[in-house]
Parts: C-alpha cells; structure tokens; sequence
C-alpha cells in the first residue's frame, strides 16, 4: 500500500512548515500549492486523498477553489478540510456550502489538525 497524500493550500510558509512538521511523522505524503489557482490544478492532476484548504488565499479563494474542485469529476468527493484564520460568522457556512466536509479555525491544535486528517483519510 502506498501512503495517503495530503495536498495543503495555503500561502504561508509558517503555516505550511506546521504542517509540513506534524505530518513528517506519519505515513502521508505532503504536496504543497501556494495559492488557490495552484490548488485547484494541483489537485486535479495530483488526485490527493485529503485537501487543506485555506480559506484566504492569493488569485482565487479557498472558497472559491472549493467550488471548482467539487464540480470537477476527480476531485468531487475528495475530504476538504477548510482552514481559516478569520472565524467570522458565516465563513464554516460558506466553506460547508461551497463542498468543505470539514472546517478548522486557526489558531488550532496541531493534534485536533491531525485527528481530522486520519478520521476523514486514515492512514494504511
């Protein structure tokens, strides 16, 4: 069996480096897209198991990038979990409506991150 891959849009290097730490440690494999547009094709051409997803996101927005990947027919039922940093009230609406199976705000527990990771694609 091959390791579960993980793809995280997003367009801070901290960020992604948190990420990037906390899955070192675990069986899956993570590819990084920097903004919303990469996200999309990234994910259409890689068909990741699991898609992180920020919400603020340069060119097209984690939104947005949702919406496309749920129309298209490889990636439309691929787990999205939406991050944010600005929990403001409607934002878990609008990820859940644009396709999100999931939504986390930051600042977040590294360990709830990876609770959700392995509930929506376990590990093998």
């Amino acid at each position: 069996m091959s390791a579960k891959t993980v793809l995280y849009v997003e367009d801070n290097e901290l960020n992604r480096k948190i990420v990037r730490d906390l899955l070192r440690r675990t069986t899956y494999r993570l590819i990084e897209a920097q903004d919303g547009e990469a996200g999309v094709t990234m994910a259409t051409e890689q068909r990741p198991d699991l898609i992180l997803m920020d919400v603020q996101l340069p060119k097209i927005s984690g939104i947005e990038a949702t919406r496309r990947l749920r129309a298209e027919p490889a990636t439309a039922t691929t787990p999205i979990i939406a991050i944010t940093s600005f929990a403001l009230s409607g934002d878990e609406q609008r990820a859940r409506e644009a396709g999100a199976s999931a939504y986390l705000a930051k600042p977040y527990s590294p360990f709830d991150l990876l609770g959700m990771i392995r509930k929506l694609a376990p590990e093998d």
